[in-house]
């Protein structure tokens, strides 16, 4: 049963949703006003919706001091765990622009692209952000802390380095291998 729902971004969005997908929870990125993410994540927050924010660490110099800063891995974006239907909760929530999809549709992100920047997150490993690629040798990791991750195997001031990306956005981050293994995919 195909039902013509709300618009996001001012596109129609056709969904395929039937009685049988009854909480059917999955990813989804939200593209937020600028320099909004944390006000964006506060609300859901308030709303008990899930969302991950990825932050990084930055140090910022002035004349007198050196201070740590958080910025948004991925500006502009954060990421929700929705049912679809319930996404007008989201699109309500002020400094949001929209959810993110493709020709209208609104699209889930894959588990797999969410879970890999939270293991980065996780074990505290020198990662930056890092343009998107699509083209290039792709690898798992079979071995270190990263046990499991996806992506492209890159070289950068003559070290290896993995680049983890999250397609419906088009953004990546890229991490140093050490003496991981890695396998072709």
């Amino acid at each position: 049963m195909t039902v013509l729902v709300e618009t996001t971004c001012d596109v129609p969005m056709v969904s395929a949703l039937t009685s049988c997908d009854a909480q059917v929870l999955a990813w989804y990125a939200v593209y937020t006003r600028s320099r909004q993410e944390n006000v964006v994540k506060n609300q859901l927050d308030g709303k008990e919706i899930e969302n991950f924010l990825p932050l990084y660490e930055r140090v910022s110099h002035w004349k007198d001091r050196k201070k740590r800063i958080k910025f948004p891995l991925f500006p502009g974006y954060l990421f929700v765990r929705i049912d679809p239907r319930e996404r007008l909760q989201v699109l309500k929530t002020v400094g949001v622009v929209c959810l993110v999809g493709s020709n209208g549709l609104l699209l889930p992100i894959p588990e797999e692209q969410i879970l890999s920047v939270q293991m980065l997150l996780e074990n505290r490993l020198k990662f930056d952000p890092h343009p998107y690629l699509t083209v290039g040798k792709r690898v798992r990791i079979i071995d270190g802390p990263l046990i499991g991750i996806e992506g492209i195997l890159s070289c950068k001031k003559n070290r290896s380095c993995l680049i983890v990306s999250v397609d419906m956005i088009q953004r990546s981050v890229s991490v140093e291998l050490e003496s991981w293994k890695v396998e072709a995919i």
